[in-house]
């Protein structure tokens, strides 16, 4: 497959050429195409030696006739386009549709796959016109790894480092590859926390993202599923394609979920629906008062539990969040609610599960097997839970 390699200009930079052999070591043919801004952090020569190819510095050379159309070659001549890094500045060019350099300009010439991998500053990937552009991008089909959390080159820590070579690799191995596995299927899948009302201003919820169930619905629709999505509140934008119901509480997910069951062929339930809810909510807003409050919250319903007992052929993904324990909790789970593979994933841990764009999870059978899932983005989780999905429906055909 021939791809583009757009370099954007920031340290990370050098790691980009690692990229590039990595991905010929994979069967790409790499194009790379570096903005004015790359090129003051690494030289075009050092792509030219990795990739045996001339390296694209600008929509102006020499020859001015064959480079004033040369992004539309470059455009048509491959199948996908990663960008690495991709700063703030190309993350809201490209979700903005600025065309204002050869990278950019051939951007929106572009029919293939695109796959963006952020490097900036904390600040930077945490405001909120960047997280904007990227739900933009996201919602138009552009594949997003990363960033990984760590130190900074500017002396912050936390969010907004460039992935490791080897891991966008794999995301970009993940996301091209050409499948149509779940073709015929209809996967319906939850995501996103629960809001349970305590009176009309207040409520009791729980930190989850929901960036988990959208990577799902995003690998069901890649590989040809029709996905119906079960939202609770996020800030997310919906992947384009997928039907999606948007819900608050726990009883309204419930409502949605089974109104669906009937047309779905797999369950994946990675919601976190709240465990508990007020059954009467008061109609008007709970004054403050210098005495204590007590809350009396009755169990809200087990929605898997239900799909559990009336998911008849139907394959049924669970999911346990678990600060200890994980494995034996997720096995206990699996067979208390009749799932076919529980997911598990331990949420006090840094840089994985409730609100972080990583995962590290061990998938849990009905076969008895236990798989662990090595730390990596979310989307690429989502596409390995549906390889061992598929395999494992393949082995319960076989015992029956």
């Amino acid at each position: 497959m021939n791809v583009v390699l757009g370099v954007g200009g920031g340290i990370a930079a050098y790691k980009a050429a690692e990229l590039s052999r990595l991905l010929q070591e994979r069967g790409y043919a790499v194009q790379v195409v570096m903005t004015e801004a790359a090129q003051q952090f690494i030289q075009p020569l050092t792509f030219a030696a990795l990739t045996g190819r001339k390296v694209v510095t600008g929509l102006f050379t020499e020859d001015i006739l064959s480079s004033s159309i040369e992004h539309i070659q470059v455009a048509r001549d491959n199948q996908a386009l990663i960008v690495a890094p991709a700063t703030a500045g190309l993350v809201g060019k490209f979700a903005n549709g600025i065309a204002d350099d050869f990278l950019t300009s051939m951007y929106l010439a572009f029919t293939g796959k695109v796959i963006m991998a952020p490097a900036m500053n904390t600040n930077m990937w945490n405001h909120a016109a960047t997280q904007h552009n990227v739900e933009l991008l996201r919602a138009r089909g552009c594949g997003i790894v990363g960033p990984g959390e760590g130190v900074l080159a500017c002396g912050t820590t936390g969010a907004g480092r460039l992935m490791e070579p080897v891991q966008i690799a794999d995301f970009v191995d993940q996301f091209l590859m050409e499948r149509n596995d779940l073709s015929g299927e209809t996967v319906l899948v939850t995501a996103g926390p629960t809001q349970e009302a305590l009176d009309p201003v207040r409520y009791i919820t729980n930190r989850s993202s929901g960036k988990m169930g959208y990577s799902i619905a995003e690998a069901a629709l890649a590989r040809g599923a029709k996905v119906i999505l079960v939202s609770g509140p996020v800030s997310l934008t919906p992947p384009a394609g997928a039907q999606t119901i948007k819900v608050k509480s726990a009883l309204e997910m419930r409502k949605a979920v089974l109104n669906h069951l009937a047309e779905s062929t797999i369950i994946v339930k990675s919601a976190a629906v709240a465990d508990y809810h007020v059954a009467n909510i008061p109609e008007q807003k709970v004054k403050k008062t210098a005495a204590r409050f007590i809350l009396e919250l009755d169990p809200t319903p087990d929605i898997l539990a239900e799909v559990g007992r009336n998911k008849g052929d139907r394959l049924l993904v669970g999911f346990a969040a678990e600060t200890q324990n994980m494995v034996a909790e997720a096995r206990r789970k699996m067979e208390a609610k009749n799932c076919d593979m529980l997911v598990g994933n331990v949420v006090n841990q840094s840089g994985t599960g409730f609100e972080s764009d990583e995962n590290e999870v061990t998938l849990v059978m009905r076969t008895g097997a236990n798989v662990a899932l090595a730390r990596a983005p979310k989307r690429v989780i989502a596409d390995q839970i549906f390889d061992h999905l598929l395999k494992l429906r393949l082995s319960l055909h076989a015992v029956k």
